[in-house]
């Protein structure tokens, strides 16, 4: 496979052109700790971003930052935190996960994934605070996109197009996007003991309440063990965490508050900052599945539907692993490695059109074999097919990165 490794836009512009004039597929791609979701892309030419870096504004008063797309966001982070500032949605990294190392992913990838961690809850998805895109469409026009503040506009807010679309609508060289004030404390309220079926009544009637929590999740016994924390792992019981953040005084009364709020749910213990941060990080890279063998499968669902789906999807496989994000929002379901079809079948029947499933983990085999993200109904196929062919219209960016070719000249 031929690599170009890109450190200026102008080689974007002639490597579209060659593509174009030949017909030519290209993967577009950052450090590439993400290449692993979606189908494997059908070409024999990948664009390389990664040296595409650097911070090309940071306004802390202003609550924004521009950056080219193959900035590490590691790097980001580090200069944010100099401000006491952060990305308020919790950017998870799945490179351990996925097979490479921790801390490579990219800004661009981050983004064109629309990767959001536990804090999604309360601060929104990783599209919710993208303000601006530069780069290039499928014509090798350069374009650019929103802007540097948040304000009510007319018309589409095209950069959100941008966002969720892996690579495949354009190639975006620089991303602006708003940033926010670190919280002063942080805590995480822990109950013990507490059985699948009464986990979301409870982090729906305490996201519900007036106390602002920031992040919910739910982590049965078996996944609860393998925490490096010994409040989450000595119990050897299920875990439900609820996260509260802000100002010291604030934090400390709602923290309090949630703790009697609930006190006849289950025994109760509470984390503290570095703490507090270490299990929702572990939480948010998806820890508890790394270096496991199975397929791993991402489910966006009804929160109040999340008890039934497990109870149905282990019904028919009794050694499947999960554990819930989002307040029940998010399941992450892992399944046995002998399943015919990576258990897609079985997910997605249990989901029964209530939701999305994604897989995020499977062998290239599978990822080539099945639909990795959710089949979508047919006219929403044919208004993003016409979207995509307004950006690309010779599906030269990541051909076959999302669907099939065949699916996609179907939808054409």
């Amino acid at each position: 496979m031929q690599i170009t490794k890109i450190t200026e836009e102008q080689q974007i512009k002639d490597m579209l052109d060659w593509a174009l004039a030949g017909k030519h597929g290209l993967t577009v791609q950052g450090a590439g700790s993400k290449t692993a979701i979606g189908r494997p892309a059908a070409t024999d030419h990948v664009l390389d971003l990664s040296g595409l870096t650097g911070v090309e504004m940071y306004e802390p008063a202003e609550l924004v930052m521009q950056a080219k797309a193959g900035t590490k966001l590691t790097d980001v982070q580090s200069i944010l935190r100099e401000s006491g500032q952060q990305l308020a949605f919790d950017p998870p990294d799945y490179g351990p996960l996925l097979g490479s190392g921790a801390g490579e992913g990219t800004l661009g990838g981050l983004f064109s994934c629309n990767l959001s961690g536990p804090a999604r809850l309360k601060a929104g998805s990783a599209r919710d605070h993208l303000l601006g895109v530069k780069g290039f469409t499928g014509r090798a026009q350069t374009f650019q996109t929103g802007s540097r503040v948040m304000k009510n506009v007319t018309g589409y807010d095209l950069c959100k197009l941008v966002a969720g679309s892996y690579g495949t609508l354009t190639i975006a060289t620089s991303l602006t996007f708003k940033v926010l004030p670190q919280p002063e404390k942080t805590r995480t309220v822990l109950l013990y003991d507490v059985s699948l079926e009464k986990a979301q009544p409870i982090m729906n009637r305490a996201i519900s309440s007036v106390h602002d929590i920031a992040a919910a999740a739910y982590l049965p016994a078996d996944i609860a063990r393998l925490s490096p924390l010994g409040y989450i792992r000595d119990p050897e019981k299920s875990v439900l965490a609820l996260k509260i953040e802000g100002p010291g005084p604030s934090t400390e009364f709602r923290c309090q508050a949630v703790r009697e709020m609930l006190a006849d749910d289950g025994a109760q213990e509470e984390l503290h900052d570095m703490n507090s941060e270490a299990f929702w990080e572990f939480v948010g890279n998806i820890s508890p599945f790394v270096g496991t063998a199975g397929t791993l499968w991402k489910l966006s669902i009804p929160p109040a539907n999340a008890a039934k789906l497990i109870t149905d999807i282990e019904g028919k496989v009794p050694d499947m692993r999960y554990f819930l994000d989002w307040a029940g929002g998010l399941v992450w379901v892992q399944i046995p490695e002998d399943s015919a079809d990576g258990g897609e079948s079985l997910v997605r029947g249990a989901i029964n059109g209530a939701g999305h499933a994604t897989l995020i983990r499977g062998s290239e085999a599978l990822r080539a074999k099945i639909a990795p993200f959710q089949p979508q109904p047919e006219p929403i196929r044919k208004i993003n097919a016409r979207i995509k062919d307004g950006f690309d219209p010779e599906n030269i960016l990541n051909p076959g990165r999302m669907y099939a070719d065949k699916d996609m000249k179907a939808m054409a």
